[in-house]
């Protein structure tokens, strides 16, 4: 029923806020009851004068009437049909709840609205607390050394007969914690309040080659012309500002070669041109172009035009190279969970492997991820050969031809219930 179907519906519900009986309104505007009992049902079209004589009698502008719900009303009420998975006939029927019911609908869509900051604000806090290391040692110390305040306390509190020897110690201990709280909890503010222009961007070698290839959007077009060019690899490193120490400079090298190497065996340009012919499935382009996956994957992280994130891990597990893509959380402390088709072939060079990974939140974002391994270099016979793991990430297109791979970013704020691999309960679930 459209919205403007809805006016007696909206008249009915406003009669009864009112508190007026139906034969009192009829006789306030001129009809008869069963003629205004009519209209409420919507078997009877309402406009001009007698729209506005019942508008008047019951104390509300006229559009209230005819118009119902506001636009932000109708978006908050579909978005909370679409986040409990109501299906679609139900989703076309919030104008009419919003319509017969306006009380309520303000405050199932005040609880969305609500629910959707609450979330953003979880997730802001946990992105911060999984990125940001000093954020995290802070309240490590924080809460550290207020559980040992409370438990000298404790002590003073519960035993009677301590002598005055260590009364006085324990009596130093709260006051030296006590200082160490005061100066951990000033220290925190000053960090939380800082501006962010003017705090370090980088705290680690690693993170400065990150900023350095941000700073380059992934793209070097030095080395697409010139391919696997030392001295244009040595001066990309030592001009950039971003790389500040010389591990940073070693890592952000290693990373250059890499990329020369992979323009030299397979232009942009040639990649491009295939992806036009077969699409852009990594598994077809490989066999197209006789190239391992891996370096196609990595190519076609370097496709602007694709959207894609890029994840490389080294055998011992550690990620090496990170390109984010958004609401992809590739996290950088503790549990590792988005990157399970990345960690999955590692140690299994020759294995593809292709997941549509749905990161559980807010958003319940979904995207495919394909991941390779491939084998570096052989230094001798009978040795374990040195092995990377890459694996590619594009916004996900079409329905999943196969099972979701659901993962949270943590388990501390993961929403799934009965995960075989979680370590500690959720804060978002109860009774996990």
């Amino acid at each position: 029923m459209s919205r403007e179907g809805l006016t007696g519906s909206r008249i009915r519900e406003r009669r009864i806020m009112a508190g007026q009986k139906q034969a009192d309104l009829a006789a306030i505007v001129g009809i008869s009851a069963s003629y205004l009992n009519l209209i409420e049902h919507n078997r009877r079209r309402i406009g001009g004068k007698l729209l506005l004589n019942i508008a008047s009698a019951l104390g509300v502008e006229p559009t209230t009437l005819t118009e119902g719900a506001e636009a932000a009303l109708i978006a908050a009420l579909r978005e909370a049909a679409d986040d409990t998975g109501l299906s679609g006939p139900e989703v076309g029927r919030a104008d009419e709840f919003a319509g017969r019911f306006p009380g309520w609908a303000d405050v199932l869509a005040n609880a969305q609205r609500r629910i959707a900051t609450l979330e953003r604000t979880i997730e802001a806090l946990t992105d911060r607390l999984a990125h940001d290391p000093h954020l995290a040692a802070s309240m490590h110390e924080l809460l550290t050394t207020a559980a040992a305040i409370r438990s000298t306390a404790s002590i003073l509190a519960d035993t009677k007969t301590l002598e005055p020897e260590w009364r006085d110690r324990f009596h130093i201990n709260i006051d030296q914690d006590s200082r160490r709280l005061a100066d951990s909890a000033q220290s925190l503010v000053g960090y939380l309040e800082a501006d962010p222009e003017t705090t370090p961007a980088a705290s680690s070698p690693q993170e400065e080659v990150e900023a350095f290839l941000a700073a380059h959007r992934f793209q070097f077009a030095v080395l697409e012309q010139a391919g696997q060019d030392e001295n244009a690899i040595q001066n990309l490193a030592n001009a950039a500002p971003e790389l500040k120490s010389i591990a940073a400079r070693h890592i952000a090298r290693t990373v250059l070669q890499q990329v020369a190497a992979d323009a030299s065996a397979l232009p942009i340009e040639r990649i491009r041109e295939v992806i036009r012919t077969v699409g852009r499935d990594p598994m077809a382009l490989a066999q197209h172009l006789h190239q391992p996956v891996g370096r196609v994957l990595r190519r076609m992280a370097a496709m602007p035009e694709l959207g894609a994130g890029l994840l490389v891990c080294d055998r011992s597990g550690t990620v090496i190279f990170r390109k984010s893509i958004e609401g992809f959380m590739v996290p950088r402390f503790g549990a590792g969970c988005p990157l399970w088709p990345l960690f999955s072939v590692l140690g299994n060079p020759g294995v593809v492997v292709k997941e549509r990974v749905e990161q559980l939140g807010r958003g319940n974002a979904e995207f495919d991820c394909i991941a390779a391994c491939e084998v570096q270099s052989v230094h001798s016979y009978n040795a374990q050969p040195l092995v990377q793991s890459v694996m590619l990430i594009l916004p996900a297109q079409g329905l999943a031809t196969g099972p979701r791979l659901e993962v949270g970013a943590t388990c501390r704020v993961c929403p799934r219930n009965n995960c075989p691999a979680r370590r500690e309960p959720s804060i978002l679930n109860d009774g996990m």
